[in-house]
């Protein structure tokens, strides 16, 4: 059997690049498609396989600024020649699932989100893009809101890394979705230390790219008011302008290399998470290193963090809120144990991720649909209740 791993752009090991690693572990003689290539940002069971680039690759500046070239994607994808492959999985969160494959081959989506720049955050994007770009981007995201809409029909199945985005799923493609958990390393964590190597400090944190709809803002806010220490790990757009909001007890400190951040991890006393996440990686890291979690109770977030057993939640998205669940976090700090809250993260592990979606796309292989039933019932339940009237 041939398989073909098609994944948007290759420029950094972010929460999808990890998926296509675990990918290419499961499919060891599987190909790799993609728009634009970094071999230097990406691990090294990623680059021991093939990698195809579209067009996109080598256009001018299409390593910095490949977002740009979003119009032309679609018709990059459909140059690429996948009539070989019995297997295509696309990764979709850009533009990945509108390949052309042959009528007798499986495809499969894992979809992380439908296209976020085209649908749910469409207005954010619009409002923070410059003013050459903002006049052009309605007409062109029409256009290729209208291509998303289309291709969906080639999918013949869809997994969706969260019942958020299986809803979402639901929603712009008016499709079914498995859902099966991203992978998370969580027992890369079993043998981590404190930040200063001895006992846990007094400061939360903070991890995340830092862009606009992460909300590091709230965070920065609620702990400058509560003047408790925020240590805040990540870097991106909106880096300059956190850093000047930022008061005496709250640290920036920008990118951090792995075995850093786990230590940070270790030696926080909690996690602050403040965005609508599709899934959250970030939240069952630090649950995996044993940290309870804080956060929003939207999103990824309430399949991951137990109320009470892994973190607590706060409803609104604002710095009272957060305020007061870490005030009520404080208040029964010593009942969250390291220990349940490790054994709780490990049903987010890597090989768990790796055994379910074996199983399921070998199903959709031979033909079964059983595996499919399951969340088919689960996704008509929820749209059920989101249909029904008040």
């Amino acid at each position: 059997m041939k398989v073909a791993i098609v994944h948007y752009w290759l420029v950094g090991m972010r929460g999808g690049e990890k998926v296509i690693e675990a990918l290419c572990e499961l499919y060891p003689e599987a190909d790799i498609f993609t728009h634009v290539y970094r071999p230097e940002r990406i691990s090294p069971v990623i680059r021991s396989h093939r990698v195809t680039t579209t067009f996109i690759d080598r256009l001018p500046m299409a390593h910095r600024m490949y977002q740009k070239y979003l119009p032309l994607m679609p018709l990059a994808l459909e140059q690429l020649d996948l009539s070989a492959y019995d297997l295509v999985i696309s990764s979709e969160s850009g533009p990945a699932k509108g390949v052309l494959t042959r009528p007798d081959a499986l495809h499969v989506c894992y979809c992380h989100t439908p296209m976020r720049y085209v649908w749910s955050g469409y207005h954010d994007y619009l409002h923070s893009a410059g003013p050459m770009v903002r006049p052009l981007m309605p007409y062109a995201i029409h256009r290729l809101r209208q291509w998303d809409l289309a291709t969906a029909a080639r999918v013949d199945r869809f997994i969706a890394n969260s019942h958020t985005v299986a809803q979402r799923i639901w929603r712009v493609y008016r499709r079914d979705a498995t859902v099966i958990h991203p992978p998370v390393e969580t027992q890369r964590f079993a043998t981590v230390t404190s930040a200063d190597g001895g006992d846990r400090s007094d400061h939360y944190l903070f991890v995340s790219q830092l862009v606009s709809y992460k909300r590091a803002d709230i965070a920065i806010e609620a702990f400058n008011r509560m003047g408790r220490k925020l240590v805040v790990v990540g870097e991106g757009e909106e880096f300059k302008r956190l850093k000047q909001m930022a008061g005496p007890t709250v640290e920036l400190v920008g990118h951090c290399s792995p075995a850093a951040l786990d230590r940070h991890y270790a030696s926080c006393r909690a996690l602050i998470f403040t965005a609508n996440e599709d899934f959250g990686i970030v939240p069952v890291e630090a649950m995996a290193a044993g940290r309870p979690v804080i956060a929003l109770n939207r999103g990824g977030a309430t399949e991951t963090v137990r109320d009470g057993l892994s973190g607590l939640f706060f409803d609104q998205q604002t710095p009272e809120g957060l305020i007061e669940a870490v005030e009520r976090f404080e208040a029964q700090e010593p009942r969250f144990n390291p220990v349940a809250i490790r054994a709780h993260a490990a049903r987010f592990d890597r090989d768990v991720f790796k055994m379910r979606l074996r199983e399921t796309i070998d199903s959709w292989m031979n033909g079964e649909e059983a595996s499919l039933a399951p969340e088919r019932s689960k996704t008509a339940s929820r749209r059920g209740r989101e249909l029904a009237p008040a």
